[in-house]
């Protein structure tokens, strides 16, 4: 009886063609669910400027959302010189800082939402080495041009947080669980055949 063999090649087969489909999607999907990340900051994470800075910015390599956005820059005091909302044009957001801010060390924790909605995260930090004049009015620095201090767009800025995707490890453990299930299926079913016809 062949009808077991020919279920068994057209099972392997279409195994085959999950298992084919399944990496191709894996592949695919890693940068499709990746969130957006930050590019760079204004001051740079460890930089040394030569006053506290009329406000600081986060360039991503998309533009975040305004819904939720968060940018909060602490003293060594613990002090919050944040002032207003948080900016963002293009791919940047920046927050502009209160007048008087102390020379010192700076840190800055921020938390926007991404292009496709899911909140992300960081922090840097900074330090001045002489408090700020009185009119905080300087405007951001245009893309393009460094200023003392700031970072270019190469790579992550240090500490963002991206969330794991999970949700593609569940996918690929279920597929992969029923392929091994209709591996061994077809196997008893063609054990069973060959019993059968032996005994024919």
């Amino acid at each position: 009886m062949r009808f077991p063999r020919q279920l068994l090649s057209a099972v392997l087969g279409a195994l085959a063609s999950v298992c084919l489909l399944l990496a191709a999607g894996l592949v695919t999907a890693g940068p499709a669910s990746a969130h957006d990340v930050a590019e760079g900051s204004s001051p740079a994470d460890g930089a040394t400027v030569a006053t506290a800075p009329a406000r600081v910015s986060i360039t991503f390599n998309n533009t975040p959302l305004g819904l939720g956005s968060e940018v909060r820059v602490t003293d060594a005091s613990g002090t919050d010189w944040a002032d207003g909302k948080v900016e963002i044009v293009d791919n940047v957001a920046s927050q502009k800082l209160r007048e008087g801010a102390p020379a010192g060390k700076y840190t800055v924790v921020w938390r926007v939402v991404s292009s496709d909605s899911h909140p992300i995260e960081g922090t840097f930090a900074f330090t001045a080495t002489a408090a700020a004049a009185g009119a905080a009015t300087a405007p951001v620095p245009s893309v393009g041009t460094p200023q003392p201090g700031q970072t270019q767009a190469t790579g992550t800025a240090p500490h963002s947080a991206e969330p794991f995707p999970w949700s593609i490890v569940i996918f690929a453990a279920v597929a992969l669980g029923l392929l091994v299930t209709l591996g061994v299926l077809a196997r008893r079913r063609l054990g069973v055949s060959d019993n059968d016809d032996a005994g024919n």
